[in-house]
């Protein structure tokens, strides 16, 4: 807690007869009054868009159900070092403002919609938020794809994928996202991977 520092011009001091009372001690300035400590955020609290302090996300607003998102894959893949990197798409449609945060479950299906091989596996770059999405808005995670020719034939068994089953973070209904591309079949080989949902 910084004081406020009370000066005595020296001009003042040197002008004073010597046998003037010593003047009486001054009051101390409004400055000098204790700060109260201000409350900080809470987990649940989202950025004010003016820069602010911030906000906390309404005890009331739901959580967003997979009955009201529509989820897709951007097709456009960006790739790397034997991988490829899509962007899983979240769109609220429900109607009304909602809230979702966490990692998707995500796993690569036939036509029958059985899995193939091992779930995705979580990519924790990144911290997990709440994000609070408006009706219209959009939220997306990145999703890696690992070339299924990387891995031992014997330990992958490569076959083509239909699709995509996606569980919006933290529910327990799931939805088929249609894309072929390169699986393993066989458990072991984690051949996916998915990083935390966030703000389109």
């Amino acid at each position: 807690m910084a004081c406020a520092a009370i000066l005595i011009p020296a001009v003042a001091l040197a002008a004073a007869p010597s046998a003037s009372p010593a003047p009486a001690p001054a009051a101390p300035s409004a400055s000098s009054a204790p700060t109260p400590a201000q409350p900080s955020a809470g987990p649940d609290a989202a950025i004010s868009p003016t820069g602010g302090a911030p906000a906390p996300i309404a005890a009331s607003t739901p959580k967003c159900t997979t009955s009201g998102l529509v989820v897709w894959l951007d097709t456009v893949g960006n790739g790397t070092a034997g991988s490829i990197y899509y962007t899983l798409h979240f769109t609220n449609l429900s109607g009304r403002t909602c809230t979702l945060g966490g990692y998707p479950g995500v796993s690569a299906v036939n036509l029958t919609g059985h899995q193939l091989g091992s779930a995705a596996s979580r990519n924790h770059t990144g911290t997990p938020q709440t994000i609070v999405l408006a009706p219209g808005a959009d939220a997306t995670a990145t999703l890696q794809i690992v070339e299924a020719g990387n891995f031992q034939i014997s330990a992958c068994h490569q076959t083509t994928a239909a699709g995509l089953r996606v569980f919006p973070p933290n529910l327990t209904a799931s939805k088929v996202v249609p894309f072929p591309f390169s699986a393993c079949s066989k458990t072991g080989p984690v051949y996916l991977s998915v990083q935390a949902v966030k703000h389109a």
